[in-house]
C-alpha cells in the first residue's frame, strides 16, 4: 500500500527542534500568501528519507489549515559540500518555473543560520502517494505497471529539461561525471570513517579501483550529460491521491550536471538490492526473490525508460553504471551512520544499522560485477499503443519516435530554434551576401553578417561545435574557474551549449544548408578546426592572445599546410621550414589553399612545417601560431574553386620568406604536428561531412519544388517515371549517409578519434559522393538555371567536389578502410 504524505510524518526530533516562533516571523514575511494571524502553528518532522531534515508545517487560522513545507541543513559539523539546500532550492525554481517536470512550488529560500540555526527553504506541501517499498504490496498489477511506467516517463522528462534555456546552465560540470561522483564519494567515506568512527572495509578500496579503470568513454566526453537528480528512485516520486501520475519528485540534495544514465541505475538498485532502514540487513532485489506480478522486469523498465528518452540501450555500460550507484550507496551509508554516532541523522533510531547496510553493498556490487550478463543484448519491446510518442520537427532529415540517433528534447529545441534562425535571417539574406561577393566589395564584409553574429549569440546558438572536454579546459586555463566554482555566463555563452559530436551533427548538418550559415554561428572551417587546436594543445598565454578572439567572433583564422609544389595529401612531403633562432623561430616556404586567409578579419595562422628534416618521418613536422601582420608573410593572390573564389572568405597563396616569429608559438612542442593533426582531423573534419548532410536536403527541396512546377512534354517533371526514379534513390543515398555520418560521430563520441577512424573515413567517402550525386540531380532539373548563379545549386556542387580533395582525397581514406578491414580478417 501506499502512504499518504501526511502519514510519513512524526514528532520532531530532539536534535532537529527549531524556534517556531522565529519561522513564522520569517515565513509571514517572505511567503506569499502566508497566514498573518494563525490561532496554531504545528511542526512535525518527515521520517522517510535521510538527507536534510525536513518538516511539514501546519499553520490553523480559522479552522482552516494551510500546509508547506520547510527543509533545512542539518545542524552541527557537516561534510564538505553536502546538504547544499540552496542549491536544491535553485533547480527546483528553475524546473517549476520553466518546464512541465513536476516538482513542488517554492516560495523563499533563506540563508541566514540565525534565524533557525541552519540555512532553509520553503515549499509547496503535495498531498498524495508514496510508495516507500517498492514492492507495491497492496497495489493490483495493472496499477503495479502503470505506476513503473508513469516513474520512467517522469525521470525521462527530468532529463529532458533544457538546463541552459532555464538558467541550469552552470549548475555543475557535463563531462567526466563518474569520474567525479567516484573521487567525491570516497572522499566522503574515508572522512566518514576517520578518526576511528567506523572500520574501513578493504573491499571498499578494490571497488574504487575496479569503478575508476572501467568508466564508459561517453563519461568524458559528456554524450550522456544533462541535468542529474542524484538520487532519483520510487520513493522520491509523489503520485497523485488516486490516479497513477507523478506530481512531485522530492529530494534534490545531490542534484548536479552530469551523466543522467547514473540516475537510471540508481532507480533501478530496487532489481538487484531491497535497500531500508527499517531491518538489520538489506533486502533481496526483486530479481532474486520474484518480481510481483504486474511490476515490469528491469530489462522493461529500462526499455521505458530508453523508448521515452530516446536513448540507446545500455547493455555494455549497465555493469559499471549499477556498481556505482551501489559504491554511492555505501558511501551515503556510511555517512549516515557517522551522523548517528554524532546524534544528528535525521532518521534518528532507524539509522542505527546503515554502517552494517555500507559493507552489505560492497559485497553486493561485487557479486554484480562477477556476473556473466546483466542485461539482454536488445531491449524488449515497449508498447507504443497507449500512447503517441512522436514529436513533431519543423523540418525533414530528423527522424521520429524512438531509436538510437533520435535526438533529445534539447537538441530538437535547439535544431528548431536553428531552423527558424535560418528562415528569418540566413536565406533571406544570401541574395544580398552573393551579390556583395561578386561586386568590388568583395573582400569587405557585409554589415549585416556582424548583426547576425550577434544575434545568434544572444539566441544561445554561438559556437555550439565546442566539444565538453575542450570546454572544460578552456574554463580552467582561460578563466581560472574550477569545477564547482561560479561561471560568469557571458564567458558560458563562448564555450557552446556543452554538446557531443553526435548532438551537434544534427545542428550542423542544418548549417550546411546554405554556405554562408556556419561563419554566422561561428561554427565555420577552418576557424572551429584552429580553434579547437587550441583548446586541446594551446597554452594559457596562446589561449588568451588568439582563442578568446576567435571564440568571440572577432578575428577569424587560417590553416597553412598544402604546398604548391608537393602532393600535400601525404603531409610527410611538406618542405617549408621552420628554424629555431635564438628565442625565435624562422619561416620560410610557400603555401596555398589557405582557406580563409583572405578575410579581412583573418589575423592568425596554424602553420605546419618541418623543425628537424632529419627526425624520423613523423616527428619532423610541427605546428606554430604566424600573425598575418608578421613581417614576410605575403598572400600573393587568391585561388578560385571552379570559378568561385569564395570572397569574402577566400583561398589563398602565400609565401614566407624569413619570416620572424617567436618561440613560444610553438605548438605541443617540436615534432608534435602529425599528433596535432590527428587531433584536429576527426572532429573537425567531420563537421566537413555533416554539412553535406545539409547541403544534399536542400538540393532535394529545390529539386522537389522545381518538379512540382515545370513542365515537359504536357506534363510535370514530378511526373515523368525517370524523375521518380531518381529523386528516390537519392532520398535512400542520402538517409544511408546520414546514419553513416551520425553513427561516425557517435563512435568518436564512445571510442576516441583512433577507434572511430575506420567510420570516420567511410563517412568522409560517402557524404561528399552522395551530395554530388543528389546536387548534380538537382541541377538537371532546373536546366540551364541549376548550373547558373541564380541558384545555389552550383555553388553547393562546387563546394562538395572540392571536399573530394580538401577533407582529404577519396583515395586516402579508402586506403584506411581497406587496411583495417584486411587487419580484422586477419585476427
Amino acid at each position: 500500500m501506499a502512504n499518504r504524505t501526511g502519514d510519513l510524518v512524526e514528532p520532531v526530533q530532539e536534535a532537529h527542534k527549531l524556534d517556531v516562533k522565529a519561522l513564522y516571523n520569517y515565513a509571514s514575511a517572505h511567503v506569499p500568501g502566508f497566514p498573518l494571524s494563525p490561532s496554531n502553528i504545528t511542526l512535525s518532522q518527515f521520517g522517510h528519507g535521510q538527507s536534510n531534515p525536513t518538516y511539514l508545517m501546519e499553520v490553523e487560522t480559522g479552522g482552516a489549515v494551510k500546509r508547506y513545507v520547510l527543509r533545512k541543513k542539518p545542524p552541527g559539523k557537516l561534510l564538505q559540500s553536502a546538504h547544499a539546500v540552496d542549491r536544491e532550492f535553485q533547480v527546483l525554481k528553475a524546473l517549476g518555473d520553466n518546464t512541465k517536470v513536476p516538482v513542488p512550488k517554492v516560495f523563499c529560500l533563506c540563508n541566514d543560520p540565525t534565524v533557525i540555526g541552519t540555512a532553509f527553504y520553503i515549499m509547496e506541501y503535495l498531498e498524495g502517494r508514496i510508495f516507500v517499498d517498492p514492492k507495491l504490496p497492496g497495489v493490483a498489477p495493472e496499477r503495479r505497471r502503470a505506476i513503473y511506467r508513469a516513474t520512467a516517463t517522469v525521470l525521462a522528462t527530468l532529463h529532458s529539461a533544457n538546463v541552459d534555456a532555464i538558467g541550469l546552465g552552470n549548475y555543475g560540470r557535463r563531462d567526466n561525471y563518474c569520474k567525479r561522483q567516484i573521487e567525491r564519494w570516497f572522499k566522503q567515506y574515508l572522512a566518514s570513517t576517520s578518526d576511528g568512527k567506523l572500520e574501513r572495509n578493504p573491499k571498499m578500496f578494490e571497488l574504487v579501483d575496479w569503478l575508476r579503470k572501467n568508466i564508459p568513454p561517453e563519461d568524458s566526453s559528456g554524450a550522456t550529460a544533462g541535468l542529474v537528480h542524484g538520487d532519483f528512485r520510487i520513493d522520491n516520486v509523489v503520485f497523485h491521491p488516486t490516479e497513477d501520475r507523478v506530481i512531485g519528485i522530492l529530494d534534490w540534495e545531490l542534484s548536479t550536471l552530469g551523466n543522467q544514465m547514473c540516475d537510471v541505475a540508481y532507480s533501478c538498485m530496487p532489481y538487484t538490492v531491497q535497500i531500508g532502514l527499517e531491518t538489520e540487513q538489506l533486502g533481496k532485489g526483486l530479481e532474486l526473490i520474484g518480481i510481483p506480478e504486474g511490476i515490469p522486469s528491469q530489462a522493461e523498465f529500462l526499455a521505458e525508460y530508453c523508448f521515452e528518452a530516446g536513448r540507446a540501450w545500455p547493455v555494455s555500460e549497465w555493469k559499471f553504471y549499477t556498481a556505482l550507484s551501489m559504491f554511492r550507496g555505501a558511501s551515503i551509508y556510511t555517512g549516515i551512520y557517522n551522523r548517528w554516532l554524532m546524534g544528528n541523522a535525521s532518521g534518528g533510531k532507524r539509522a542505527a544499522h546503515t554502517g552494517t547496510h555500507a559493507n552489505e553493498l560492497i559485497d553486493i556490487a561485487f557479486s554484480f560485477i562477477a556476473k556473466k550478463t546483466v542485461l539482454p543484448e536488445r531491449p524488449p519491446s515497449v508498447s507504443r499503443g497507449r500512447r503517441q510518442y512522436v514529436t513533431e520537427n519543423k523540418a525533414q532529415g530528423l527522424p521520429k519516435g524512438s531509436g538510437r540517433f533520435v535526438p533529445s528534447k534539447k537538441i530538437q529545441e535547439l535544431r528548431n530554434r536553428l531552423i527558424k534562425f535560418m528562415e528569418d535571417h540566413i536565406y533571406p539574406m544570401e541574395n544580398e551576401f552573393n551579390k556583395r561577393a561578386q561586386s568590388d566589395l568583395r573582400w569587405t564584409i557585409h554589415p549585416e553578417e556582424e548583426k547576425l553574429k550577434e544575434l545568434a549569440k544572444k539566441e544561445g546558438l554561438w559556437n555550439l561545435w565546442i566539444p565538453l572536454d575542450s570546454a572544460a579546459r578552456a574554463k580552467e586555463l582561460i578563466f581560472n574557474v574550477s569545477e564547482n566554482a561560479y561561471f560568469d555566463a557571458a564567458h558560458d555563452r563562448l564555450l557552446g551549449a556543452g554538446l557531443s559530436n553526435l548532438e551537434y551533427g544534427y545542428l550542423c548538418e542544418i548549417m550546411g544548408r546554405s554556405l554562408w550559415a556556419p561563419q554566422i554561428f561561428n561554427c565555420g572551417a577552418p576557424d572551429t578546426g584552429n580553434m579547437e587546436v587550441l583548446l586541446r594543445y594551446g597554452t594559457k598565454e596562446q589561449l588568451h592572445e588568439w582563442l578568446i578572439p576567435l571564440l568571440e567572433g572577432k578575428i577569424r583564422s587560417g590553416f597553412a599546410m598544402t604546398e604548391p609544389q608537393v602532393a600535400s595529401s601525404d603531409a610527410t612531403n611538406i618542405e617549408c621550414s621552420i628554424k629555431r633562432q635564438g628565442d625565435s623561430y624562422i619561416i620560410n616556404g610557400t603555401k596555398w589553399w589557405t582557406s580563409g586567409a583572405m578575410d579581412p578579419r583573418c589575423r592568425i595562422l596554424i602553420l605546419m612545417g618541418k623543425t628537424d628534416f632529419n627526425a624520423p618521418k613523423h616527428r619532423q613536422q610541427s605546428m606554430i601560431l604566424v600573425d598575418v601582420q608578421t613581417p614576410g608573410v605575403c598572400i600573393k593572390r587568391p585561388l578560385t574553386v571552379f570559378g568561385y573564389d569564395d570572397a569574402p572568405h577566400g583561398h589563398a597563396e602565400i609565401s614566407f620568406q624569413n619570416v620572424c616569429v617567436p618561440a613560444k608559438n610553438i605548438l605541443l612542442g617540436e615534432g608534435r604536428g602529425f599528433e596535432i593533426a590527428q587531433g584536429r582531423l576527426g572532429p573537425g573534419r567531420l563537421h566537413h561531412c555533416m554539412r553535406l548532410i545539409g547541403a544534399a536536403e536542400r538540393g532535394m527541396q529545390l529539386m522537389a519544388q522545381r518538379a512540382l512546377q515545370r513542365k515537359t512534354f504536357g506534363k510535370l517533371i514530378a511526373q515523368h517515371g525517370s524523375f521518380l526514379s531518381d529523386i528516390a534513390k537519392c532520398r535512400v543515398e542520402l538517409e544511408q549517409t546520414r546514419l553513416l555520418v551520425l553513427e561516425a560521430a557517435d563512435q568518436l563520441d564512445r571510442l576516441g578519434n583512433k577507434k572511430a577512424r575506420g567510420t570516420i573515413a567511410m563517412a568522409k567517402v560517402a557524404a561528399p559522393n552522395m551530395a554530388l550525386k543528389v546536387l548534380d540531380m538537382a541541377m538537371q532539373v532546373h536546366g540551364a538555371a541549376g548550373i547558373s548563379s541564380d541558384t545555389v545549386l552550383a555553388h553547393l556542387w562546387a563546394t562538395a567536389r572540392t571536399l573530394r580533395i580538401a577533407d582529404g582525397p577519396d583515395e586516402v581514406h579508402l586506403g584506411t578502410i581497406a587496411k583495417l578491414e584486411l587487419q580484422r580478417a586477419k585476427l
